[in-house]
């Protein structure tokens, strides 16, 4: 995720961190030298372009901005309801660490706390495409079968249990016990929400058809410009595609949240957070440094 000042006026025309045109800059090159083509053609034969209308192009361009807000629209949904989701995470494992400070002995509170903190690097490593088992090995005690098909689910089972054991040796009572099995079921939910977002992408026919829609608009503008504009054709040109280009490249990152890209989610330092939020309760220290943005980039 970017993490920047806002750019002034004149740094926003040229800030490049950040910004989709580098994703989409071979393409818009690409329509602006045909742009450029399509304008000396018609200086030496004007007659091919005698009977080009404007009016098509026009209720395209019009039904075309709308049917992409509508994507745009739904793609930062799953970006914030994924964020939301991580929140939750948050939110509920600080709540376990409040309601589990009437344990005095950190022997039976510290393998439950950094079970959870496993349990958001286990949830980060899934939904990055990696192995759960080893992102959160270093935090499970005891281990877990690596072999389980959900690593994370097992994770809160194992957190679950010793729940149990404390409510059943009397460490802690049944209504905090009940407390805590609340938040745990609030993690589960939180994963579900996480899973679903990562595995049901937007309906691919939808996607494909704006993506052809928009090459196709932008490859046959020129044609449309050319008579009336002249050798500023290309530089219109550039500017459309590069609006629909950069806002259709937007929304590719912004559908999948979870991934590497510069505007994708924070999740490791999401992650981190909670280590230290877990390791000052259990009174280690140094703490870990806190994440920082690398050339503006929060991972």
């Amino acid at each position: 995720m970017i993490v920047r000042p806002k750019p002034n006026q004149f740094a926003v025309l040229f800030t490049l961190k950040g910004s989709i045109a580098k994703r989409i800059a071979l393409r818009t090159l690409m329509v602006t030298l045909l742009a450029a083509v399509i304008v000396l053609i018609e200086i030496l034969e004007p007659s091919y372009f005698a009977k080009v209308n404007a009016t098509p192009f026009t209720l395209l361009g019009l039904s075309l901005s709308i049917f992409m807000s509508f994507r745009n629209n739904a793609c930062y949904d799953r970006w914030y309801e994924a964020r939301k989701a991580w929140g939750e995470v948050l939110v509920r494992v600080r709540s376990v660490m409040r309601e589990t400070q009437g344990i005095a002995e950190i022997s039976l509170r510290a393998p439950l706390l950094r079970n959870l903190c496993g349990f958001a690097h286990a949830l980060n490593a899934r939904l990055r495409g990696e192995n759960e088992a080893r992102a959160s090995a270093d935090w499970l005690s005891p281990p877990i079968d690596t072999g389980a098909p959900d690593h994370c689910g097992q994770v809160l089972h194992q957190v679950g249990r010793q729940c149990s054991e404390l409510e059943a040796s009397g460490v802690i009572s049944a209504w905090r016990y009940q407390l805590l099995a609340s938040h745990l079921t609030s993690l589960t939910q939180a994963q579900a929400v996480c899973d679903r977002i990562k595995t049901t992408p937007l309906p691919f026919p939808y996607t494909l058809l704006l993506h052809r829609t928009i090459y196709l608009f932008c490859i046959l503008l020129p044609f449309a410009m050319a008579e009336s504009l002249g050798w500023l054709t290309p530089l219109f040109t550039a500017i459309v595609s590069y609006t629909f280009f950069g806002l259709d490249a937007i929304a590719d990152e912004l559908e999948d949240p979870f991934g590497r890209d510069e505007n994708d989610l924070p999740t490791d330092a999401l992650v981190r957070t909670l280590e230290r939020d877990v390791l000052y309760e259990l009174g280690v220290s140094p703490l870990p440094p806190a994440a920082e943005p690398d050339d503006y980039v929060l991972r």
